[in-house]
């Protein structure tokens, strides 16, 4: 036997003199079945790993949602008031409180023509008829029963009508009086182009949009006036400053009385009431009060505190032109029913009247439609409304060319908004197209009632507003619109 072999018979065996297996290289061992049970057994390790882990994370997730929302619950239980609990909220409920994230429902019109059944009374459904949707306008045949129409006429004269026109006070100086500016400044602004003359349309902005109840200024009753005082001294048909200065209120009255002005020349020629639809006023009353909430949808609240019931009678050729029920809300503007929850003083005031309901109480026979004259247009431009010197808004003359005419008929209503939504729930913006007017009684008599809905278009001076009110007495509470402390009769105003 050779020294090599001694050498491998003893490394292969034991030290007890064993027969073992013989060892294999190094890369043979390498070689073994690690990719079938090594690999397994890691894989299998990291992916229970990875599960216990990703289980323990949403664990520890749903435990802190669950601690932090018992917190919550715990602490608004705790606290006395959270942020959105008004103070009033913990009055007495003997008073109706103003919800203060309150959002105004608006009926939809669908189309023109589109008819829908409203309840109005118990055990009765009217019609209510979609007449155009600028402004969104709508007619409900048979409103009022005959007794009822009979009742609020008599009403009206039992309280007495009054006159509703007054003569024109628009001259420079009584503006100037008004608004605490020059007949220089007056002319400065009115002079649209800067030219150092006052045209034609620059007066005719002035006298059209400061009447009132007085008389209706045209283009030509313009050049009569400008022939009639010799103001106009070149006959250039426009004015200077020194020619501006003739056109004094006094000026204008001479002329007006030289002329004859005669009550159809008015902008509106009629007699009316107002008739209080609160506590112990007449049941009619106080139902058409009731009906008008259901019909709007509206609070309650707002409709108890808007403007009594107004009855206006129009005898033969009476008429109103063309206006809107309610003005253009700026920042230097307050509502008149909200002015004094203004915090600020404000040098311009307008009546925010949010819807008008309008009650035929007799058929006319003949004329007295109620006009609109841009209905539905497809835009709305005050120079279109006076084309070739026919003015839209002269309903004593050009009534028949209004868009929209609605003939009264006893018992029926015809109610609109005048403003539009703001897109949250609240006042937006006035609707131009709510322009309307009253047509000229040719034959007979015409009577109607206006219920307007008042609501500030500034959603936080209506709330104040509210708060105001609801501190008063209870025994003041019955006759709130009456009260001038808290409403002026300016509110009453006819626009």
């Amino acid at each position: 036997m050779t020294d090599n072999q001694e050498t491998s018979d003893a490394e292969n065996t034991t030290p007890s003199g064993g027969a073992t297996l013989p060892l294999r290289p190094p890369c043979e061992r390498l070689s073994c079945h690690k990719s079938s049970v090594c690999s397994r057994s890691y894989f299998v390790v990291v992916m229970v790993f990875f599960h216990v882990y990703i289980i323990n994370v949403i664990a520890l997730l749903f435990y802190v949602h669950y601690s932090s929302g018992q917190e919550d619950a715990t602490r608004s239980r705790d606290a006395p008031s959270s942020n959105h609990q008004r103070p009033e909220s913990r009055r007495p409920p003997s008073k109706p409180e103003f919800p203060r994230d309150v959002s105004l429902p608006r009926i939809e019109g669908i189309r023109v023509g589109h008819v829908q059944r409203v309840s109005l009374v118990p055990g009765k459904l009217h019609e209510m008829r979609t007449l155009s949707l600028k402004p969104l306008l709508f007619e409900i045949p048979g409103f009022l029963s005959e007794d009822e129409c009979r009742v609020v006429m008599q009403l009206a004269q039992l309280k007495g009508l009054m006159e509703s026109q007054l003569m024109v006070q628009d001259g420079q100086e009584e503006l100037a009086k008004e608004l605490n500016l020059s007949p220089e400044e007056i002319f400065n602004l009115l002079d649209i182009n800067q030219d150092g003359q006052l045209q034609l349309h620059e007066v005719y902005i002035l006298t059209h949009s400061r009447v009132r109840d007085g008389i209706w200024l045209t283009p030509e009753n313009l050049r009569e006036i400008y022939a009639g005082l010799q103001v106009d001294k070149d006959a250039n048909g426009l004015l200077s400053l020194e020619e501006f200065r003739l056109l004094s209120n006094d000026a204008f009255q001479r002329f007006l009385l030289q002329q004859g002005v005669k009550r159809s020349q008015l902008v509106r020629n009629s007699r009316h009431t107002w008739l209080y639809q609160g506590k112990g006023s007449h049941q009619v009353l106080q139902d058409i009060k009731t009906r008008v909430t259901r019909l709007t949808r509206l609070p309650p609240i707002l409709v108890d505190l808007s403007e009594p019931l107004q009855v206006v009678r129009y005898d033969m050729g009476g008429h109103y032109h063309a206006h809107h029920d309610s003005g253009p809300v700026y920042p230097e503007t307050a509502c008149t029913h909200t002015r004094l929850a203004a915090n600020t003083s404000t040098p311009f005031e307008t009546s925010c009247r949010y819807i008008t309901v309008l009650f035929y109480l007799n058929s006319v026979d003949g004329g007295g439609e109620t006009a609109f004259p841009v209905a539905d247009n497809r835009t709305y431009d005050e120079v279109s409304l006076i084309q070739n010197d026919v003015d839209l808004l002269d309903t004593r003359r050009n009534c028949d060319k209004s868009n929209l005419r609605v003939k009264p008929t006893k018992g029926a209503a015809v109610f609109w908004y005048n403003y539009l939504s703001d897109g949250r729930g609240w006042v937006g913006e006035q609707d131009e197209y709510a322009l309307h007017g009253g047509c000229m009684v040719t034959h007979g008599t015409k009577w109607v009632a206006n219920k307007w809905i008042n609501i500030d278009p500034d959603y936080q001076r209506q709330t104040r507003y509210q708060q105001l009110v609801s501190q008063q007495p209870e025994d003041e509470d019955d006759g709130l619109t009456m009260n001038p402390d808290i409403q002026s009769t300016n509110i009453h105003q006819d626009l």
